[in-house]
């Protein structure tokens, strides 16, 4: 894989095919090999950018995997588009990445040129027991990242499979479980929040939610997303946490629609 060291550690990603730039983000935890379900037909019209964050993949681990918050992903994602020295780009971001793509499109607009968010964390409607659960998956009482991901994941595709797969393995080693939870704990915190800083986001924006997601709602923080992100497109599929890689074939139908509609 090519790698770009950052202030925070050496950073891979994998590329796939020419044209514009189109940044593939994957969630906590999870690394680039999740959207390999649907690369090949992306990158027939795209150069395809999947990025393995900081502490997963083969990326370096940060320093101190326990301090860091979501704000450290969303720093990587801003080095790494300076490193390539990216034109303005299109991004599909998953969870924490859908995060940092959201966060980048409302803070430097001018780096973004369409956004899809595949059920993008920080636009959770927090209560008591939202919060709760956000502190109990960053304490040592968290379920497992396999545990966790076998409830998100209701289509056990070959794609599904396999993140089942590294996250028992590689993604249970406990510096990246530290991050894990760092990452969760961080969420609970009233400035990870989004809903208010993503009226400013002027890129064409897809929202694609799971109907059956237990880890970000549809019902709840897809109409919170769609509220705050201005005329945003939100489409609920039959699957949980990652349509990309669990019914591939209508997440892509979906994306090369908007991709289609947005193009110069």
């Amino acid at each position: 894989m090519p790698v770009v060291h950052l202030s925070g550690g050496a950073l891979h990603y994998s590329e796939h095919g020419q044209g514009e730039p189109l940044l593939l983000l994957h969630a906590n935890p999870g690394d680039s090999e999740d959207f390999s379900a649907v690369i090949p037909a992306l990158a027939e019209h795209y150069r395809v950018l999947a990025i393995d964050w900081p502490g997963y993949g083969q990326s370096d681990l940060p320093a101190r995997p326990g301090s860091v918050d979501v704000t450290f992903f969303y720093a990587a994602l801003r080095d790494f588009l300076t490193a390539l020295a990216l034109p303005p780009v299109l991004i599909i971001g998953n969870s924490i990445g859908g995060y940092a793509a959201a966060r980048l499109a409302s803070e430097e607009p001018e780096r973004v040129r369409g956004l899809i968010l595949v059920s993008p964390g920080g636009f959770t409607p927090h209560n008591i027991l939202t919060r709760a659960f956000c502190r109990l998956q960053g304490s040592r009482l968290s379920l497992s990242p396999s545990r966790f991901a076998s409830l998100y994941l209701k289509h056990r595709s070959v794609t599904a499979q396999a993140m089942l797969q590294r996250a028992s393995g590689l993604q249970a080693t406990p510096e990246r479980i530290t991050l894990n939870r760092a990452m969760w704990r961080s969420f609970a915190r009233p400035e990870s929040d989004l809903r208010q800083s993503a009226r400013r986001i002027t890129a064409p924006t897809l929202l694609l939610f799971g109907q059956y997601d237990p880890a970000i709602p549809a019902n709840k923080d897809g109409k919170a997303a769609a509220r705050s992100i201005p005329a945003a497109q939100m489409v609920t599929l039959p699957c949980g946490h990652a349509s990309f890689a669990e019914i591939p074939e209508q997440f892509l139908a979906q994306v090369q629609l908007f991709l289609a509609a947005i193009k110069r």
